[in-house]
């Protein structure tokens, strides 16, 4: 198995890669966010056990995004919480919004993301604003997050107050923060 570097900013050579990911690597920029990033298409993160290798690397709050939506799927919100929480549905849409999981085909729709991509930075794409952030309010408390580049294959370090203060604003978003117990 490979090791995981991390790297400072966006690949010198972004040849290969998909237009979804180049376009989180312009924004990025664009908005003078610092960012870190680790390259790992030999092992897709689609599984939390995964991402805990990635964490190793990141040394970040790595986060798990969940794309849901309310019983008439009129309503589509992406959940961010720990990745190390777990996610009741019985307990926790008492006390959310939601549902159930929307289909991959809306998550593609409103977010360029599919299955096991699903990410902060999808947010960007969703210039509509059809999709209402829900943010677990610990994620608050790490100075950094991971997240990926709308692409299981490379992932990102961001300073959590440029994701809030910076990122969020740029892209019409405001997280409502929620608190998920994981019991």
């Amino acid at each position: 198995m490979e090791e995981l570097k991390l790297y400072e900013g966006r690949p010198a050579d972004c040849t290969g890669r998909l237009e979804k990911e180049i376009r989180t690597y312009d924004l990025l920029d664009k908005l003078g966010i610092q960012f870190w990033r680790t390259d790992h298409g030999w092992m897709k993160a689609d599984t939390m056990e995964d991402c805990h290798v990635i964490d190793a690397c990141l040394n970040a709050t790595v986060c798990k995004n969940l794309f849901l939506c309310n019983r008439q799927k009129t309503n589509f919100y992406l959940l961010m919480m720990p990745g190390d929480k777990p996610f009741k549905t019985k307990v926790q849409t008492c006390a959310l919004p939601i549902l159930s999981f929307a289909s991959p085909e809306d998550m593609e729709q409103y977010l360029d993301c599919t299955p096991g991509s699903s990410s902060i930075m999808g947010l960007a794409n969703d210039a509509e604003n059809k999709v209402q952030l829900l943010m677990d309010e610990d994620i608050k408390a790490g100075e950094y997050l991971g997240c990926h580049p709308c692409i299981n294959t490379s992932s990102l370090k961001l300073r959590t107050a440029d994701v809030l203060e910076t990122f969020l604003p740029a892209v019409h978003h405001e997280p409502i923060f929620v608190h998920l117990t994981g019991e």
